[in-house]
């Protein structure tokens, strides 16, 4: 059995809405952050050293990190579904957007979060952070001009990988200049799975 070790406000969340898109049989288990330093619980090193989320156990394997997990579960529970063939240019936009997420859109939005807490000591880094937020997010606006899904052929689990760092971005109120990523990002926030992942998983507000 599939376990999501859960964290609530976290990238877990789009654990539970790929599992829900498989309809794969899975359990949570909640993890709650400190509610002073917004970190993860200590409880969390028990299941992986890095004591962080998300992580799953399936079986006797442990598998953390968001795009090792996702990768897992379309091989080894989806059947075939929600990863296009190998081969082709939706192959390589599959491949590319899934490493995106986390390899480049992430770290200009985490930097900004971080550095916000740093008041005015943080403002001289804004132009930069802002600068390279916007690049991104351009970028994938670009990619949607002729399609709804970051893969042509449709929805894939690139999609689940995606939506994480727009709504990271919206929390900001910075898809207000892209309205095919904010149409987007409503499109995903509307399917069946992921709305119930969210029952499942509990009230979700990132930035919170």
């Amino acid at each position: 059995m599939i376990v999501v070790h859960h964290l609530n406000n976290s990238r877990s969340q789009r654990i539970l809405w790929l599992l829900e898109e498989l309809g794969a049989p899975y359990e949570i288990k909640n993890y709650q952050r400190d509610a002073t330093t917004r970190l993860a619980p200590p409880e969390l090193k028990a299941v992986h050293p890095l004591g962080k989320s998300p992580v799953i156990t399936d079986g006797g394997l442990t598998i953390a990190e968001s795009g090792a997990i996702i990768e897992y579960l379309v091989d080894t529970h989806g059947g075939g579904r929600l990863k296009p063939a190998p081969g082709g240019q939706d192959a390589l936009d599959y491949l590319h957007f899934m490493h995106f997420a986390e390899g480049s859109a992430m770290l200009p939005l985490l930097l900004a979060m971080y550095v916000s807490r740093l008041g005015a000591a943080g403002a001289p880094l804004h132009p930069r952070i802002f600068s390279e937020i916007d690049n991104h997010l351009a970028y994938m606006e670009g990619a949607l001009a002729d399609r709804d899904t970051f893969v042509k052929t449709g929805f894939s689990a690139a999609d689940v990988q995606m939506t994480f760092v727009l709504e990271a971005a919206a929390t900001t109120g910075r898809l207000a200049s892209y309205p095919r990523l904010a149409a987007y990002l409503a499109r995903m926030q509307a399917r069946p799975a992921y709305v119930r992942a969210i029952e499942k998983g509990g009230p979700y507000a990132l930035g919170t």
